[in-house]
């Protein structure tokens, strides 16, 4: 089922036949955060769920986002083998995707950006710089449940213990190497200067009680793309494919081409 992409550096997964549509993951979860929506998906589309460097078998890259952006830029390419891709991307993946567009302007014919932006606020950045240090100074665990926060509302993590032990875990086998560059990359990061060169439509998606990359910063990044439209995904917060994969589906599904809608 895995195939590797970009000279053999990222480890993908792909799923059904069609147009590419490539999935990428937030920083504090892994490709597993689109089991809920694949099944669905791949009835229509060739999905490609990427781990984004330095997760999982994907190998890490030494600089910054930029690079990164480079990197999956290369596997999309290598991946969509010369068809037109669509690519989505959630919290981190969608920061990845938008820099993607961003510098590799055909990279894709559509994009979804779900719970990401285009700069954070002066509060938000140093969140990345608190869990930057104290994930340096006491590991990955000490930090764990201001990570779970951030994905999820409380209620809705004692109402899925299975699930929250499971993301939990998931969390744990991040390279804190990797994480804690993620963090420095996104507490500088401000994309707002090359957002007028996206010029494909972008579908930009939010959850209503997202934490980690506010509804703000949803409105602030659809203003600023040529094409874009927002739609607000009630009572879901940071990432709303796992927490309510069928209103996600539906949200996504008439952005989608229409020779490829989403089975209901």
């Amino acid at each position: 089922m895995d195939r590797l992409l970009a000279n053999g550096t990222v480890n993908a997964a792909q799923f059904g036949n069609g147009q590419p549509l490539v999935l990428l993951h937030s920083l504090l979860s892994d490709r597993a955060s689109f089991d809920a929506i694949v099944p669905r998906l791949s009835q229509s589309f060739r999905v490609i769920v990427p781990e984004l460097p330095g997760f999982g078998q994907s190998r890490a890259v030494s600089a910054g986002l930029a690079e990164v952006a480079d990197r999956m830029a290369e596997a999309v390419i290598d991946a969509a083998g010369g068809d037109e891709a669509i690519v989505l991307g959630n919290g981190y993946g969608g920061f990845v995707a938008l820099q993607m567009a961003i510098r590799h302007p055909k990279i894709a014919t559509k994009l979804i950006l779900a719970d990401c932006g285009a700069a954070f606020s002066a509060n938000g950045r140093e969140a990345f710089r608190n869990m930057a240090a104290a994930s340096s100074a006491r590991g990955l665990a000490a930090i764990t449940d201001v990570a779970m926060r951030r994905l999820f509302a409380p209620e809705f993590q004692a109402d899925h213990p299975d699930l929250m032990r499971d993301r939990r875990e998931a969390f744990l086998r991040t390279d804190p190497d990797v994480f804690r560059s993620a963090c420095d990359a996104l507490a500088e990061l401000d994309l707002r200067p090359g957002l007028a060169r996206v010029e494909i439509p972008v579908l930009v998606l939010v959850g209503e009680h997202d934490e980690a990359t506010p509804p703000p910063m949803s409105h602030e990044l659809a203003a600023g793309l040529p094409h874009a439209r927002l739609k607000i995904i009630a009572g879901c917060a940071h990432v709303p494919q796992l927490q309510s994969p069928e209103m996600f589906l539906d949200a996504i599904g008439d952005f989608l081409p229409a020779s490829s809608c989403v089975p209901t």
